[in-house]
């Protein structure tokens, strides 16, 4: 397929045109007031950078190494929950584009299709997402699953104990959860670090933890032996009136004291939104409602010109910064700064008609 989308913004206006009024909502919504899903969006606009000149920036390299295996860039795909609403191969659709572009996708435990099939798409690496949806029993069935499909880590969601109050999709009468099989939200719920230890020590796998907003879980987190703290509030969808995530990664890097990796999401619209995580001491950030916007434009193809048009936005803001590795940035090239647009899901793209996307 000929893809000729010169921003983000075009593919975001192609997903609206193809998605029904219940999915968008579905996929660009927070929970409740979307105050959370806002600060996230208003934590990077809140960021100047301090560029450097008279350095030469002929050559650049914008890879890297995430438990060690290469990134094309430092972006992942985020684990989204019924990726085949936007695409028919769900899951499957993203390993084509991350392996086609050259990243690591985490395939979210309530997606289709099955996790083994979804493994076997492709032979690039992709990591596993868990939600904990029964007992022991169940759980050590599913990573038995995990390990004999090759998944190269393993991501336990960990900010889900209720199920939120998405109001857009409601308002829609949507329920994206529809065909799924029902789950006893006890079992989330339960979880503690005790439980996450025992999924941890069985899986054997790198371990992700997904759902980190403070300083105190994320020195937790390491302190039994978590290989990746992953600062998100689920986007904003989970719980409102949290803080966003680029504004409580500063205290999470200092508790943890580069004894494990970060990952961040929540509010990455921008080739200059990942540079401003890598410069507070992100190893990589993942996207989710931008992964979403890419599939249900153009499948494939849209997600792949999604991660290249980011890609291009990091290597142009990389050259004009000064730096030509990522590992050159730290917080030297930030300061703070007024925001000059309201913060909401998209307001990144300041030429996107409103009329084309509500």
């Amino acid at each position: 397929m000929a893809i000729d989308f010169v921003s983000n913004q075009e593919i975001i206006v192609a997903a609206r045109r193809k998605l029904e009024q219940g999915p968008w909502d579905y996929l660009v919504g927070g929970s409740e007031s979307e105050t959370t899903m806002r600060r996230n969006r208003l934590g990077f606009d809140r960021l100047a950078f301090r560029p450097r000149v008279l350095r030469d920036v002929s050559q650049l390299d914008a890879s890297a190494l995430f438990l060690g295996h290469q990134l094309r860039v430092p972006v992942m795909l985020a684990p989204i929950g019924g990726l085949q609403t936007f695409d028919p191969a769900g899951a499957v659709a993203s390993a084509w584009a991350s392996e086609k572009f050259g990243t690591v996708p985490v395939i979210s435990s309530v997606t289709q299709p099955a996790l083994e099939e979804t493994a076997a798409a492709t032979g690039s690496p992709k990591i596993f997402q868990l939600y904990v949806d029964g007992d022991w029993d169940w759980i050590k069935a599913m990573l038995t699953r995990v390990k004999q499909a090759e998944y190269v880590g393993l991501c336990l969601t960990v900010d889900t104990a209720m199920y939120s109050r998405r109001e857009r999709p409601m308002l829609d009468r949507y329920n994206a959860r529809q065909g799924r099989t029902p789950t006893d939200q006890r079992w989330r719920a339960s979880i503690t670090w005790e439980l996450m230890d025992r999924i941890k020590d069985f899986a054997g796998l790198p371990f992700l933890v997904k759902g980190i907003a403070t300083a105190e879980d994320a020195a937790l987190a390491v302190e039994h032996g978590v290989e990746v703290i992953w600062v998100s509030n689920h986007g904003g969808r989970q719980l409102d009136h949290g803080r966003g995530t680029i504004e409580v990664l500063p205290e999470i890097v200092q508790a943890i004291g580069g004894r494990a990796q970060v990952v961040l999401d929540g509010g990455i619209q921008r080739g200059s939104d990942v540079l401003k995580a890598l410069a507070l001491g992100a190893n990589a950030v993942a996207i989710g409602k931008l992964q979403g916007w890419g599939l249900a434009a153009a499948g494939v193809d849209g997600l792949v010109r999604v991660l290249e048009l980011l890609e291009e936005e990091i290597q142009i803001a990389m050259a004009l910064l000064g730096v030509t590795r990522l590992d050159q940035l730290d917080s030297s090239y930030l300061c703070a700064a007024e925001p000059v647009t309201f913060p909401h899901e998209m307001s990144a793209f300041v030429n996107l008609p409103e009329s084309q996307v509500r």
